[in-house]
């Protein structure tokens, strides 16, 4: 489809999507699981964080499962560090890891409790280090920055400053940087506690990439607590265009949460299989291999012991072409059974055909 931003895909599900699972899973499993998802296709995938153990668990054996991982080539595995202590272990795994060089950002969170209860410091203190990113990115030269903020649609602790609250704090951000003559290049929304909405995402990316037309790279990190995640990420991209570059960070299966946000596993991110069959059937080629994330979707299922949220992983993706259902399918009406477009009409217990013969 004409007039896109170039998109990327960014994999959080070893990382985003494990943090809000049972920490009791094996080591081996997500071995499995990592090199499994190396091989759909996805070219940016997240193995972990360095966490402390004492607050996220399910990341203690971050370094066993890196060192298990199976690299494949074309394939950028990152990880996400949180403090000086957790960047210094990522370094030891450098490589498989790579430590890519961002332009220096500013980020505050716009929900002082949310903040609070996940990195147990204030709104405050995120602001208070602002002058030092500015000081040290003009010290070294930098020709670009970022500007940011989190809980950027709204807050589940009543805190949320309201819609237009984003671009101030935006503004507050280019301020510094325009004050040390380096230009603002890019932005990075987060919405941890899954308040996006359609319309809301769409004046508020047109309004930033209107107040700051240089900007040209824009990270979603969009969670899905009310089922608004893939349809505000479609409206984003039609609020950009061919002279943005998007990385969007989802999911297979749309597991994930943060635990101090208030809804645990029932706030999830889009599926990466939704965006995927989405992006297919509006014609963008993602290089991404669909029936591989379904597959994963469903060892994934196995090792979490419950059902995943994504869609395409139940359902198949869009029946064209070669995918069109046999004229012959019975009738379907389990969700086991629903998986026919990958095993074959073999998994329907009581095939049944009550109309009749054409």
């Amino acid at each position: 489809m004409n007039g896109l931003p170039a998109i990327t895909i960014t994999e959080e599900v070893m990382r985003e999507g494990m943090q809000i699972e049972s920490a009791g899973i094996s080591v081996a499993d997500k071995i499995r699981l990592l090199n499994a998802l190396s091989r759909t296709g996805l070219k940016r995938i997240v193995v972990g964080s360095f966490a402390h153990p004492k607050f996220t668990p399910q990341m203690a054996d971050i370094d066993r499962i890196i060192d298990g991982l199976e690299p494949v080539d074309g394939v950028t595995y990152l990880a996400r560090a949180f403090n000086a202590k957790g960047r210094e272990r990522a370094a030891r795994h450098t490589p498989p890891l790579t430590q890519e060089v961002d332009v220096p950002r500013l980020h505050c969170h716009l929900s002082d409790i949310f903040v609070r209860r996940n990195y147990n410091r204030s709104q405050a203190d995120e602001i208070a280090a602002w002058p030092a990113i500015v000081s040290r990115a003009a010290e070294s030269g930098a020709t670009a920055a970022g500007i940011g903020v989190g809980a950027a649609f709204g807050s589940n602790f009543g805190d949320f400053p309201g819609d237009d609250a984003a671009v101030r704090m935006l503004q507050r951000q280019a301020t510094l940087w325009d004050e040390a003559g380096i230009p603002v290049r890019s932005v990075f929304l987060s919405d941890p506690m899954g308040w996006v909405m359609p319309h809301v995402i769409d004046r508020q990316l047109r309004r930033i990439v209107e107040r700051w037309p240089a900007i040209d790279s824009v990270r979603l990190h969009l969670h899905d607590s009310r089922g608004l995640a893939l349809t505000s990420t479609y409206v984003a991209l039609r609020a950009l265009d061919e002279r943005h570059r998007v990385e969007l960070d989802t999911t297979v299966g749309g597991i994930g949460g943060c635990p101090y946000g208030g809804n645990g596993r029932a706030t999830g991110m889009a599926a990466t299989e939704d965006l995927v069959n989405l992006l297919e059937m509006m014609g963008v080629d993602t290089g991404v291999d669909l029936d591989a994330l379904v597959e994963f979707a469903w060892d994934l299922e196995r090792v979490i012991g419950r059902p995943v949220n994504g869609q395409v992983s139940k359902a198949g993706p869009h029946p064209v072409a070669s995918r069109a259902y046999s004229t012959e399918l019975p009738v379907v009406e389990t969700m086991e059974e629903a998986r026919h477009f990958r095993l074959g009409m073999g998994v329907i217990r009581e095939p049944r055909r009550p109309w009749r013969a054409s």
